[in-house]
């Protein structure tokens, strides 16, 4: 399951985020988004986890966690509309 967390830390590092899901649960994958032309976190990003279950409890537990001052915000990832190469 696709999480995407929100309002995080500009000084959040894609470790620390791997780190912090992984104390819920396997992480497949972890990315923060980045600014092409700052090269500066955008303070949000995405982690992977292949277990729903430990993905849900993983959004339970860490939404409104403080993170260095921001409270992060963690839901289920959408679908990018006519995004994906499913079709």
């Amino acid at each position: 399951m696709k999480l995407l967390i929100r309002n995080l830390p500009r000084t959040a590092t894609e470790a620390e985020l791997r780190a912090l899901f992984a104390e819920h649960g396997a992480v497949q994958s972890c990315s923060l988004v980045i600014d092409k032309e700052t090269g500066a976190s955008k303070g949000f990003g995405f982690v992977e986890m292949p277990k729903p279950g430990e993905a849900k409890a993983a959004i339970k537990l860490l939404n409104g966690l403080d993170m260095a001052g921001s409270k992060i915000r963690v839901k289920k990832a959408e679908a990018k509309p006519g995004g994906g190469s499913d079709a």
